[in-house]
């Protein structure tokens, strides 16, 4: 499956609310994304993607406790059964954790806001 991310927007599958929401850009086969919401100020994540779609990536993340999160995945497209694209996260953090989630596209209009819009106060 061949995928251009650029400007897609993706949440945890079912889109449950108060959830992170990422945004995806890609220049050729280069994957960045910023995301944030519900516990987390805001993430990043870099990396690339190969012909199938498949990203493999480093992310680092800031949750609203200040706790920080970094490691590593590789996330798999695929189609649910009305056709929605969706990754299947597979990731490994620095602490030594592992798992599995899976994100799925939602419109754009569902954009996190800037890392800066985010750190400005309220």
């Amino acid at each position: 499956m061949s995928v251009d991310y650029d400007g897609r927007v993706f949440r945890p599958l079912n889109n449950p609310p108060g959830s992170p929401t990422g945004l995806y850009r890609q220049h050729g086969n280069l994957i960045w994304a910023e995301f944030g919401g519900g516990r987390l100020h805001f993430g990043r994540l870099v990396g690339t993607c190969d012909e199938t779609g498949t990203i493999t990536a480093t992310y680092c993340q800031l949750a609203t406790d200040g706790s920080v999160t970094a490691g590593s995945l590789t996330s798999v497209p695929g189609r649910t059964a009305e056709g929605v694209l969706t990754l299947t996260e597979h990731w490994h953090r620095l602490d030594g954790s592992k798992g599995i989630s899976v994100i799925e596209e939602v419109d754009a209009s569902l954009a996190p806001p800037s890392p800066i819009e985010l750190a400005q106060p309220r």
